[in-house]
């Protein structure tokens, strides 16, 4: 039987599992909070004078806070992006609306209200270019992504797995320093959507563990190949206006790493998490191969540990036309 028929077997086979998954790991609809929950309402009286109390407290936020602001609402509202791909992976079939395809629109609708939240409150901010940024975030969804996984199941899993774990850790971050700059309901916004996406991390870890259960050998090598790639992130194809494909995303990268909200430290903490939770070190019955993807990924973190501390980046600032420094008092 091929590498490819057996990963269908076996999410066929926990597919079983799925609704399981679904009370587990996502929130009934009517219960879970919604955006609105955290905005100005323009039902109320008081919508006028929410809305510059909001404004009031944004012009004390510096301008690397609105940059990382606004990558982490862009990369939440290219969400369709990864609904697509999530929809063709092997084993997921919503045209028969299986159990996993299930899973996918049933997780996209609860990520679908951090890009609408945050969107948002940029706007009532009124601190950030918003036509600059619907054109980064149109081009992000036109410009699609290629995460290197394929359609495999596999791959897939430990990507969401380790890219849902580093969504936390960013909103997470965002969340706490919007708290330190004073401004409490904003912290309570990321702090919401960094707990969703604690839960969706331990869904899709649990996805890779039950696998590692039914077919060790090939689930240590999908995880050796995603860790000897790298993990992309997902909006890597960031660019603004009148800019190529991808220009945006390293400028981005290197403002949140100053800023701390999500570092090259970060990326190897989660890579030794995911080892830790997945007991990488005990599982038995791999072949030769398996055995020495293994022993890589054990060694992995600390090599990453050593290239990280040697990590340069630039002292120049990229101005991004996001978010214009005269706006930012």
């Amino acid at each position: 039987m091929s590498i490819k028929n057996i990963r269908l077997e076996v999410m066929q086979f926990l597919e079983n599992k799925v609704d399981d998954f679904v009370d587990q790991f996502l929130i009934p609809v009517e219960t879970i909070w919604q955006p609105s929950d955290f905005l100005p309402d323009a039902q109320s009286e008081n919508f006028f004078e929410e809305v510059k109390e909001l404004q009031e407290i944004a012009k004390d936020l510096p301008y690397d806070f609105w940059v990382a602001m606004v990558g982490d609402t862009i990369t939440e509202e290219a969400l369709p992006t990864y609904e697509s791909w999530l929809m063709e992976v092997e084993g997921v079939d919503n045209e028969g609306r299986n159990g996993w395809s299930k899973w996918v629109r049933q997780w996209t609708s609860e990520e679908n209200r951090h890009g609408d939240l945050l969107n948002k409150y940029l706007y009532l901010s009124g601190r950030v270019n918003m036509r600059e940024v619907e054109i980064t975030t149109q081009h992000l969804i036109a410009d699609g992504f290629d995460i290197g996984t394929g359609k495999d199941p596999y791959k897939n899993f430990v990507y969401t797995s380790f890219q849902e774990l580093a969504t936390y850790i960013s909103h997470n971050r965002v969340s706490q320093l919007a708290k330190d700059y004073g401004d409490k309901k904003l912290s309570k916004v990321c702090k919401m959507i960094a707990g969703d996406e604690m839960r969706h991390h331990h869904a899709y870890s649990e996805f890779v563990n039950q696998i590692f259960k039914v077919d060790p050998s090939e689930m240590m090598l999908a995880f050796q190949y995603m860790m000897k790639q790298k993990i992309t992130m997902p909006a890597h194809f960031l660019r603004e206006s009148g800019e190529k494909i991808g220009t945006a995303f390293e400028q981005f990268s290197n403002s949140a790493q100053k800023l701390g909200v999500y570092t090259a430290n970060d990326y190897v903490d989660i890579m030794q998490k995911l080892i830790d939770k997945w007991n990488i070190d005990k599982i038995s019955g791999l072949t030769d191969e398996a055995e020495k993807a293994r022993d890589y990924l054990m060694k992995l973190p600390g090599r990453m540990a050593k290239i990280s501390e040697r990590l340069v980046l630039p002292e120049e600032n990229h101005i991004f036309k996001w978010v214009q420094p005269a706006l930012i008092k």
